[in-house]
């Protein structure tokens, strides 16, 4: 347990609160079409296309941890039957990363849900955050969770409570920053201060 107050972060290393959400029923949802131009559809992804929109989705929010599995590993979550990925797509170009994690009994979790800029604002992500919940909940569940941290945009959190998600939970993380390693190009996540 931290005591309260300041607790110093070395150089070298990144440092974020990371809040756990879980709806435990489905939440009523407003009927909205994509916008005008964007498709959903889903993936049987290759490794080529999940690093590509895995990258230009998270590289904004510093996402690293799935850059650092061997092939084999990442293959063996993406291609698990119990794993659904989806994706939105304008002019022929995939925009956004959904994935829906079935693979503990009775839930369902987020695993990653996110767009590239080119779609965010476009209202894309409503209604994608509606597509996940409808088919979250039409798997046989009794809780639909997620993770999200610091890191990421200062609209996740909200946007996750209104969509019906409630927090429930806090850690604090603190991992070796990606940055410096070579896992994540330095010009990532410019919110976040690299400090070496």
């Amino acid at each position: 347990m931290l005591n309260n107050g300041l607790h110093e972060v070395p150089n070298g290393k990144v440092a974020m609160v990371v809040t756990y959400l879980e709806m435990t029923t489905p939440p009523p949802l407003r009927e909205l079409p994509l916008p005008e131009g964007i498709t959903f559809r889903q993936v049987t992804p290759d490794l080529p296309w999940y690093r590509d929109i895995f990258d230009r989705v998270g590289s904004p929010w510093l996402w690293y941890r799935r850059r650092t599995y061997e092939d084999a590993k990442l293959m063996a979550i993406l291609n698990d039957p119990k794993v659904a990925l989806f994706t939105l797509s304008r002019d022929g170009q995939d925009e956004a990363l959904l994935e829906l994690d079935f693979r503990k009994d009775g839930e369902c979790e987020l695993g990653y849900f996110g767009l590239t800029p080119k779609l965010i604002g476009s209202g894309a992500g409503r209604c994608l955050m509606n597509k996940a919940i409808s088919l979250a909940w039409a798997a046989p569940i009794n809780r639909f969770h997620l993770q999200t941290c610091t890191l990421d945009s200062a609209q996740a959190l909200g946007f996750y409570m209104r969509s019906g998600f409630v927090p429930y939970r806090r850690q604090v993380e603190v991992d070796d920053d990606p940055r410096l390693s070579g896992v994540s190009a330095t010009d990532s996540a410019p919110h976040v201060p690299l400090i070496r």
